[in-house]
């Protein structure tokens, strides 16, 4: 009786602990949703997930903690020489693996749980039920080793691209097309075959296939993604993580991870909608088009400049100097330059003169969602100067100076008028408005999209080159020194 006792109290505290953690999710996902209380959010959802594990163990009972705590230990060392050793510019690549350590983590689970579930060989509406312990659902098993998988090699080939330890241009393998949905088609095959025969030798048969397809298949769907949009699918590989997490949730009955993979994939997949509208794309586009393949033909080309304008740090800060509206446009050379605590320096001398500084942040600015709103806030801009893009673009023409650092291909006016060039369609920052531009680039260089940059030439504009942090500093002792 002391036993059943301790079991259902067990129990309940357990339960207790669960819908507690999952309202801790909801509320973190929430907090994250704004610049000011994010990183609140981030704490409490890390301290959700904390209480998950700890109700998981409650309810348990008796635990050996021996692999509990090598995973504790090298899962906490991972993190933490990544928060201290990973610089900001690599935050892109950082997120891509661990998007894949997520969909890994959850076809390992259900991997798991197929092999210690103790599914019998049933007709697939029974295993849609469950095995004899009811713990385990089989269509979700496989559907995780699916997805998990795909997530796994596509974040993989999205680090390897970002880190630049691979060519960012589209790989286009022959009839990638014809590949992907024979893969595709082959995988859902094995899937639902795999749930018939689950628990027998040929539902192991499946579930080895199904991995198997679906690490290639992750492979062959981002190879031939262009740089460009690495922004995107490294939103939607987050999406997908979630949808394995909810998937393994199912397979193990758990109600956490049902819930928290399935924000994760919601939120992942809003923001992958979101981007796709500001870039005027849609989403089939995006991985199936080839962005960035076309590095030729009129317009879209890489054809030489005619009447590009430079300036030097002195001329940018005498006309910075009589600004009364500045607007900086920031993309990922800033990164790269680390020049973020640089222009929150320029802004804060232009702001003691007078003059009214904003910044205008373009959806896929950088390589990874967010990423230049990270930047700024590490260097303490204050939220209330950072506008979106339809918040600021119709102003362009009311600004005395923009200062683009870093941007390329947010800012190319070809977007709006060269329907031969890749870029065409995609809403842009129309900087080209304002009196006066500066931008700083090291070069003439192109940006992902492998396009020229029509802005180079437009008779306002004036380039800076150099290295981004190293020209800020130039155009402030400038300034300081007038």
């Amino acid at each position: 009786m002391l036993a059943i006792a301790t079991l259902k109290l067990n129990e309940l505290l357990a339960h207790f602990g669960y819908i507690l953690s999952i309202l801790m999710f909801m509320f973190g996902i929430m907090m994250m949703g704004r610049v000011k209380t994010a990183k609140n959010g981030n704490r409490l959802a890390a301290l959700a997930m904390l209480l998950a594990v700890v109700a998981q163990l409650v309810q348990m009972g008796t635990i050996n903690p021996l692999w509990i705590v090598i995973g504790l230990v090298i899962g906490g060392l991972i993190g933490a020489v990544a928060s201290i050793k990973v610089q900001m510019t690599q935050m892109p690549e950082m997120v891509a693996l661990f998007n894949g350590s997520g969909g890994l983590a959850s076809a390992l689970v259900a991997i798991a749980a197929y092999a210690y579930g103790g599914i019998p060989s049933q007709p697939l509406n029974r295993a849609l039920i469950g095995g004899a312990s009811g713990d385990v659902n089989g269509l979700a098993v496989m559907l995780s080793i699916l997805i998990g998988c795909v997530t796994f090699t596509g974040s993989v080939i999205a680090f390897l691209k970002l880190s630049e330890k691979m060519s960012g241009k589209p790989i286009l393998l022959p009839a990638r097309h014809v590949i992907n949905i024979v893969l595709g088609l082959v995988a859902i095959g094995c899937t639902v075959m795999g749930v018939w025969f689950i628990g027998g030798i040929g539902g192991t048969t499946m579930l080895v296939l199904v991995s198997l397809i679906a690490l290639v298949l992750g492979i062959t769907l981002v190879i031939p993604i262009g740089g460009g949009d690495m922004p995107v699918v490294i939103s939607l590989l987050n999406s997908y993580s979630g949808i394995a997490a909810a998937m393994a949730g199912f397979a193990l009955n758990s109600q956490v991870l049902i819930v928290s993979g399935s924000l994760v994939g919601a939120a992942g997949l809003i923001l992958t909608m979101i981007m796709c509208k500001a870039m005027n794309r849609s989403l089939a586009n995006v991985m199936f088009g080839g962005f960035g393949a076309t590095d030729s033909g009129a317009g879209g080309g890489k054809s030489e400049y005619k009447n590009v304008k430079s300036a030097d740090a002195e001329t940018a800060a005498m006309l910075m100097a009589d600004a009364q509206t500045m607007v900086v446009v920031p993309g990922y050379g800033m990164a790269v330059a680390q020049a973020q605590h640089a222009i929150r320096e320029l802004a804060k001398i232009l702001e003691a003169r007078g003059c009214a500084v904003r910044y205008a942040i373009h959806p896929v600015a950088g390589r990874m969602p967010g990423h230049m709103n990270v930047l700024l806030a590490e260097a303490n801009v204050p939220y209330e100067q950072l506008f979106e893009m339809d918040q600021i673009n119709d102003d362009f023409k009311n600004t005395d100076v923009v200062l683009v650092i870093g941007a390329n291909d947010t800012v190319n006016p070809a977007a709006k008028t060269d329907k031969t060039s890749p870029l065409y369609g995609m809403p842009v920052l129309n900087v080209e408005d304002a009196k006066a531009v500066f931008t700083i680039k090291r070069s003439l260089g192109s940006g992902f999209a492998g396009v020229k940059n029509e802005l180079f030439e437009c008779p306002n504009n004036y380039m800076v080159y150099g290295d981004a942090r190293k020209v800020v500093e130039e155009i402030i002792k400038a300034l300081k020194e007038g």
